[in-house]
């Protein structure tokens, strides 16, 4: 009876096996393909700190006198000196989606405004108080964004009116 019993088990193990295989065809058209991810296409080449010197964004900001603070592969950072002075920040961002920039500023209390500089959309923000203002501008699936802070003592005019002018150098300059 236990000859009987193992011949029986071992005969559903293999039903069992046997079921489980891809019986032979890998052609099977009821399983769904994923779509290949989107490669994000490049855009044109901002250059270095947007293509703009540092005397261009001493003046074009009116800042006065200013130093470079920071400077990688994604952007760069010009300071007053002193604590909380004026600053202004360019950022280039490849591949990354400018709603998600425009999103995040929203939630600073800004409101993001459409704008196009030489040709190219993007949008502007300024805070409710006029202290800072940020400015992106879409490249393809790129974009680059133009920042500006007075620091914490008032100032005079729009910093957004001195970005839109950074950022129409940076379209002018594009590669």
């Amino acid at each position: 009876m236990r000859i009987g019993a193992l011949v029986g088990c071992a005969a559903a193990l293999s039903l069992v096996l046997t079921a489980c295989g891809s019986g032979g065809d890998s052609d099977n058209t009821n399983t769904p393909l994923r779509p290949p991810p989107k490669v994000a296409s490049l855009g044109p080449f901002v250059g270095e700190c947007g293509h703009a010197t540092d005397d261009e964004v001493r003046d074009i900001a009116q800042l006065g006198q200013i130093s470079q603070a920071l400077k990688n592969s994604t952007g760069c950072n010009w300071q007053s000196s002193g604590y909380g002075s004026p600053s202004v920040t360019f950022a280039s961002y490849r591949g990354s989606p400018i709603a998600r920039e425009k999103a995040w500023v929203s939630t600073q209390g800004r409101n993001p405004q459409t704008i196009n500089v030489g040709g190219r959309t993007g949008w502007q923000a300024l805070e409710p108080t006029g202290q800072v203002c940020d400015l992106a501008v879409q490249l393809d699936d790129d974009f680059f964004e133009w920042s500006m802070s007075f620091g914490v003592y008032p100032a005079n005019g729009n910093p957004c009116d001195r970005m839109h002018k950074l950022a129409e150098l940076t379209v002018q300059r594009l590669k």
